[in-house]
């Protein structure tokens, strides 16, 4: 199987039906709750596609080029960019427009009329105080140069950040989407590493046994990658549900303001 192939049947399918049930959504008049329309659902997508791009763009090569995943040369375009496939940035903007989609398929099938969670500070401290120890230990197994650990660790050194910022600026906002956050990031988790067990299956890429902890599910999927799709679906579902939730423009105003003060 090709990586466009790939792309093809496990991402460009589901986002063709995903659109049409938007485009259907919306001529029977099925709306997005008000409590998400913070900003138009395509504006979030798109800037989400954009900052996938800019910021997976280093940490993706760099794993290319030290040879923590490679794949096929036959079965890939070889059209390159730095030392990542066309086929890789592809994968960027189609996962995000994927995420996206399913969001909007979640928020207008679900009920958001009952009292809300309380927004409660604990859910922005908590998080962030445990996903910060979380990022220490990575490091430190980054910098003592256990092989084993390399493609954990830099997954987690690159993705923990950005989502501690999310959690620190609206954890509360999360917990009480909680149900919503958690249907969109385990459905797209399991989805996509059912499809990557098929890739790696069929060769279109592989990850190094020597750079990974070698823990493969079935035989053939290394636990990282789930951890990856787990990862990077929990960055787009964060960003999107906060940059859609009223609230969260409602904080942003506020901080403005004591900005300004």
């Amino acid at each position: 199987m090709t990586y466009f192939g790939f792309l093809i049947r496990f991402l460009g399918i589901p986002i063709v039906v995903l659109g049409i049930i938007a485009y259907l959504d919306y001529r029977r008049g099925r709306a997005i709750p008000a409590n998400f329309r913070g900003w138009p659902f395509w504006a979030a997508v798109l800037l989400h596609v954009v900052v996938a791009v800019v910021y997976t763009t280093p940490w993706d090569n760099y794993l290319v080029a030290t040879g923590v995943w490679y794949y096929d040369p036959a079965l890939v375009t070889g059209i390159v960019l730095g030392y990542v496939p066309i086929e890789e940035y592809t994968f960027f903007v189609v996962q995000s427009i994927l995420a996206g989609l399913w969001i909007a398929f979640l928020v207008r099938r679900m009920r958001f009329d009952g009292p809300p969670a309380p927004l409660e500070k604990r859910w922005r401290i908590a998080p962030v105080g445990l996903l910060g120890i979380l990022w220490v230990i990575s490091v430190a197994v980054l910098l003592a140069g256990w092989q084993p650990g390399t493609y954990l660790s830099l997954l987690l050194a690159w993705a923990l950040p950005p989502i501690m910022l999310q959690f620190g600026f609206g954890g509360d906002i999360l917990r009480r989407y909680g149900r919503l956050v958690l249907l969109s990031i385990g459905g797209l988790t399991l989805y996509l590493s059912i499809a990557d067990y098929l890739a790696i299956g069929s060769g279109t890429w592989e990850i190094n046994p020597a750079q990974s902890l070698h823990w493969l599910i079935l035989d053939v999927l290394p636990v990282e990658e789930v951890i990856f799709f787990f990862i990077t679906n929990t960055l787009l579902t964060l960003g999107i549900v906060l940059i859609l939730a009223l609230e969260s423009h409602e904080r942003f105003a506020q901080i403005r303001q004591r900005i300004r003060r």
